[in-house]
C-alpha cells in the first residue's frame, strides 16, 4: 500500500522532477565546459549570453579541448524529454477532444526525439522542437477557449518566444538568437510546469461544452 502512495506522488510530480534535475545537470555541464563560442573561440568557460545550450552536447569543446560535461548534458537533456513528454501525456488526460490522442502521440513521440537532439543523429533530434510546437500550439487554442485567462497570455509569449528565435537565427542574428534560446527555454519550462500543476481536466469542459453546441 505504502509503495503505491510512493509511486503515485513520484507521477504526480514527474514532471517537475524531470525539469528540476534537468535544470540542474545542464547547469553543471555548463560549469565544466572548456570554452569557445561562435563569436570568440578563445573564450574562457560556458556563457549563457555567448554559447548554445547545444555546445554542450559535443564531444569536444569549440576551443579544441576535451569537453568533460557532456555527459552531464546528455543525462539532462534525457530528464528533460520526459519531463516533456510526460506533460504531454497528461494534458491529454485533462482535454476531452479530438487533440487528446494527438498529444498523447507527441508525448511519446517527443521523449524520442527530443532525446536525439543529444547524440549525432542531432537533425533528427530537432524534430522534437516542431512537435513541441505543434503540441504547445494545440494547447494554447484549447486555452484561448477557456476562462484561463492568465495562461493565455503565458502561452502566447511562450510561443512568440519559440518563433523569435527561429527568425533571429534565421536572418543570421546570431548574437540575439543565443540568448533567446535561453529565453524560450525558461519560458517552456515554467509554462509547462503551469499547466501542469494549475490546470486540471475541469478547466476544458467549457471548451468541450461549445464544440458541442457548434
Amino acid at each position: 500500500m505504502e509503495g503505491i502512495k510512493i509511486m503515485q506522488t513520484i507521477n504526480k510530480y514527474s514532471v517537475l522532477i524531470c525539469m528540476i534535475i534537468s535544470v540542474i545537470l545542464i547547469v553543471i555541464a555548463a560549469s565544466l565546459y572548456p570554452g569557445g563560442s561562435l563569436l570568440d573561440k578563445n573564450s574562457i568557460g560556458f556563457g549563457w549570453s555567448k554559447n548554445y545550450v547545444s555546445n554542450l552536447f559535443a564531444a569536444k569543446a569549440i576551443n579544441g579541448l576535451e569537453n568533460p560535461g557532456r555527459i552531464w548534458a546528455v543525462i539532462g537533456m534525457a530528464f528533460q524529454s520526459v519531463g516533456y513528454g510526460v506533460f504531454f501525456i497528461h494534458m491529454s488526460k485533462k482535454i476531452v477532444s479530438s487533440w487528446a490522442n494527438i498529444l498523447k502521440y507527441i508525448g511519446f513521440v517527443n521523449i524520442l526525439f527530443i532525446f536525439l537532439i543529444a547524440t549525432p543523429l542531432h537533425d533528427v533530434g530537432t524534430i522534437s522542437i516542431v512537435l513541441t510546437l505543434i503540441g504547445l500550439f494545440i494547447i494554447t487554442i484549447l486555452m484561448l477557449k477557456s476562462k484561463l485567462h492568465f495562461f493565455k497570455f503565458c502561452c502566447i509569449i511562450c510561443l512568440l518566444t519559440f518563433y523569435c528565435f527561429f527568425i533571429l537565427f534565421g536572418f543570421g542574428y546570431l548574437a540575439w538568437a543565443i540568448i533567446m534560446q535561453k529565453v524560450y527555454n525558461a519560458s517552456a519550462i515554467l509554462l509547462v510546469l503551469g499547466l501542469e500543476y494549475f490546470t486540471k481536466s475541469e478547466d476544458f469542459v467549457q471548451v468541450l461544452n461549445q464544440k458541442k453546441k457548434e
